[in-house]
């Protein structure tokens, strides 16, 4: 997240960079090797079927064959592997956000309007038929992802949801990432990873048929997958790296700014955080706290470079700046950390999610513990689309009745605009229509 040369003349006020990121800019999001890796395996797995996504799944997972698919009693029996304290956290996370979720479904309602007399429109909302859900289990398994994923597509009432997590032994998949699916209510869940995953639900060779959207997050690869397949399917969307930006004035604690950086930073080394401050007090305390707390963070060997070659700290003039370059920089998190959140809430317009307040902090949202969605757009994606949610699964299909009576505010005007326009079969069924109503 980084304010360049082109973002200044939509700046009004005045501010000044007190710490840029040594490579800034936008992580890059597309690299040759990898479209052109995901595009021949894609093209391989379309020819040769299951024998390729097997082949894939051996040589790049380990995987040591047998049964790609749990059956529904190992999958529940997923959380037997696991500490006691651990189950009850994913039980209240799987359930906190099944609960906002359930609330969003129940608040898109159909309906139904009389334009003209006897003329009728409207739309109901109807699922998705089936979705298929990536869930990663690299180095960092981040289990919440079931929770967003499954879990939100089981509120809009999708019929059949599909899982593909990756084996983190030649045998099995991760137990906490599967029975974070089984809490969420995945249908069928399969131990699968990377490109062949996205492809096997894509193409129809695990699951029985083919998936309509596929959902979840990944490495760049996935992500390339998800790119080259959407068309044939839908997806969420196409997430970078993990963002996180804060607002914070005078009133701020520098520690708890600090941390809060530096818990999204380590999600990967090109994690860009970003601070926007009216305090240069704050803003040089933060930077500061940041090295300090990078010297016993167990992750600095990732949050150190990230906060290194894409962290920023922006000191704005005045909250109405604060305000431009926050909306400028669009980020996937948002939080605000002032005495004057709620001004802050009422003027902010171009973020992923918005954390209010110094108890507020992205991790509840990440873990699953504050209900609301962590699949977010990136890259300033968050100044023309929104996250993940409910009304991503759901289709408002319109519909249009027209009884006779409408006829004459119908007809007409269709015959007028359609003989100028040249198209005459057009034209043919309006006038046929009229005909009839004059008959």
């Amino acid at each position: 997240m980084h304010i360049g040369n082109s973002d200044r003349p939509r700046i009004t006020g005045q501010f000044e960079t007190l710490k840029k990121g040594d490579i800034g800019g936008v992580p890059a999001q597309r690299r040759p090797d990898v479209i052109e890796t995901v595009s021949s395996m894609l093209s391989d797995i379309e020819a040769n079927g299951l024998d390729a996504v097997l082949r894939y799944s051996r040589t790049l997972d380990g995987w040591a064959g047998g049964e790609l698919e749990l059956s529904a009693e190992a999958l529940a029996r997923t959380g037997d592997e696991l500490p006691a304290d651990l189950r009850e956290a994913l039980e209240v996370g799987a359930d906190r956000t099944g609960r906002f979720a359930r609330a969003q479904r129940e608040r898109l309602t159909d309906f139904e309007v009389e334009l003209e007399p006897g003329l009728l429109t409207g739309y109901r909302y109807l699922p998705v038929p089936r979705v298929g859900a990536y869930l990663p289990a690299g180095n960092f398994p981040i289990l919440a992802s079931a929770f967003m994923t499954v879990g939100v597509a089981k509120a809009a009432e999708v019929p059949t949801v599909l899982v593909c997590t990756p084996p983190v032994t030649p045998e099995a998949g991760h137990p906490a990432v599967l029975y974070a699916a089984y809490l969420s209510g995945a249908d069928r869940a399969f131990v699968l990873g990377g490109v062949q995953a996205l492809a096997a639900m894509a193409f129809g060779l695990v699951g029985e048929a083919s998936v309509d959207m596929l959902v979840g997050a990944g490495n760049a690869y996935v992500t390339e997958a998800k790119r080259q397949l959407f068309g044939r399917v839908g997806i969420d969307l196409l997430a970078g790296p993990s963002e996180v930006a804060v607002i914070a004035d005078e009133t701020a604690d520098p520690e708890m700014v600090a941390a809060d950086l530096l818990g999204q930073a380590e999600h990967g080394l090109q994690s860009p955080a970003s601070l926007v401050t009216t305090s240069r007090a704050l803003g040089e305390a933060v930077i500061l706290a940041v090295d300090r707390q990078l010297e016993t963070l167990s992750t600095r060997e990732i949050a150190g470079p990230a906060w290194r070659d894409y962290g920023t700290v922006y000191l704005a003039d005045t909250r109405e700046t604060a305000v431009e370059l926050m909306d400028l920089l669009a980020p996937e998190h948002l939080e605000v950390l002032t005495a004057e959140d709620d001004w802050y809430h009422d003027h902010l317009s171009s973020y992923g999610s918005i954390f209010l307040g110094p108890w507020s902090t992205v991790a509840y949202s990440d873990k699953g513990m504050g209900g609301t969605n962590h699949v977010l757009p990136t890259g300033r994606g968050a100044r023309s689309n929104a996250g993940l949610s409910v009304s991503r699964f759901l289709r408002p299909l319109t519909y249009q009745r027209a009884t006779r009576e409408a006829t004459p505010e119908l007809a007409p005007y269709v015959e007028r605009i359609a003989h100028f326009e040249g198209m005459e079969a057009h034209e043919r069924t309006a006038t046929l229509r009229l005909r009839q109503y004059h008959a």
